[in-house]
């Protein structure tokens, strides 16, 4: 089991940009990278995804707002976000996938509001 801690959240204004970032204890070798989110009265929704190869992909509400990146040395993902609006206050999760298996962080929460 991996333990996956986030961090980065935080209340940013409507069409700013947040950095998150998500550190792995355990091994991710063989495990695809992601986040979720999820607003309140709504369910998880995936966000992004990225595997050891650097394959990466994408919600579609995404729409090239966001990016992904993985640093396998320091065994944490990044999610870039930028154009935020409204629509993307959540608690952002991290998971780290091994075909259907997940392991889940606490959730980082992302406000956007002005």
């Amino acid at each position: 089991q991996v333990q996956l801690v986030e961090s980065g959240g935080g209340l940013v204004e409507p069409g700013g940009s947040l950095r998150l970032s998500c550190v792995a204890s355990g091994s991710i070798s063989d495990k695809a990278m992601g986040w979720y989110r999820q607003a309140p009265g709504n369910q998880r929704e995936f966000v992004a995804e990225i595997n050891s190869g650097g394959i990466t992909r994408y919600g579609d509400f995404v729409k090239g707002r966001f990016i992904i990146s993985l640093d396998n040395a320091k065994k944490t993902v990044h999610l870039q976000m930028s154009g935020l609006n409204s629509g993307d206050t959540a608690v952002y999760f991290c998971n780290a996938r091994f075909v259907f298996l997940y392991d889940w962080g606490q959730g980082t929460q992302v406000t956007v509001s002005s």
